[in-house]
């Protein structure tokens, strides 16, 4: 499925019931993208609203899908303004949704700037939304913020990387099979937006350890084939300095 406004704003399902919502700007430095994962379920999940500019953009193209009123849950791997700009924007639509992240998270910014109580989950915890099971991973400083942590959906081995492989430019392909590590890799040195934790190489092994089969990439296009095998290339890159 896939669709276009005139706002650039694309829908695209890049796992079973799982969406892409792909908003490509300019900026002084060139060509970049958001992206925003809708999980359409019993208990709808939203992973990253975008900045809360863009919530209007976003609202729309979760409205080509399913009514954005339903959401349950509005999730955000960490607390930055194109994870969680527009989180109050979306609660304020959807009576029934809850802020959804990690306990540092919860205890340290989404408590005090959310409208309502936020949905905190501890390492390794599990979520049914229905068809759909998601795991809350802790991964504090990967790569940066010491609440950042990640959501693994189990039913389609789909991982919720946010920003682990950012890459410049439109982004215009939904999900991808290409080598994202270089184009992710050549960003990175140009600004080095990594916290470079002496713990990196071992919680990208937990992760690798999971078996993804997507990764659903804030920044750029998603990708498909072994994401293990990825998250230890990045750590053997990282570990090169």
């Amino acid at each position: 499925m896939s669709s276009t406004a005139s706002t650039e704003t694309t829908v695209d399902e890049i796992a079973a019931d799982i969406y892409r919502i792909h908003t490509p700007i300019t900026l002084p430095f060139g060509a970049f993208s958001f992206n925003q994962y809708l999980i359409v379920d019993e208990a709808p999940l939203l992973f990253h609203t975008g900045l809360r500019r863009m919530f209007a953009l976003t609202r729309e193209a979760i409205a080509r899908v399913m009514p954005p009123e339903k959401l349950r849950f509005v999730s955000l791997s960490h607390f930055e303004a194109d994870e969680c700009g527009a989180l109050n924007e979306f609660l304020a639509i959807a009576p029934n949704a809850e802020p959804l992240c990690g306990q540092v998270a919860a205890m340290t910014s989404i408590g005090d700037v959310a409208d309502r109580p936020p949905r905190a989950l501890s390492d390794g915890e599990s979520l049914s939304l229905g068809k759909h099971k998601v795991i809350w991973l802790d991964a504090p400083h990967l790569p940066h913020g010491w609440e950042c942590g990640y959501l693994m959906d189990t039913t389609t081995s789909t991982f919720f990387c946010g920003d682990i492989f950012t890459q410049g430019g439109r982004g215009d392909a939904p999900i991808t099979k290409d080598d994202i590590l270089e184009q992710s890799e050549a960003d990175r040195s140009a600004m080095d937006y990594y916290a470079h934790a002496k713990n990196t190489r071992a919680m990208l092994e937990r992760l690798a350890s999971l078996k993804p089969r997507t990764l659903a990439c804030m920044h750029g296009s998603a990708w498909h084939g072994d994401g293990g095998g990825l998250l230890r290339r990045l750590a053997d890159r990282l570990d090169a300095g």
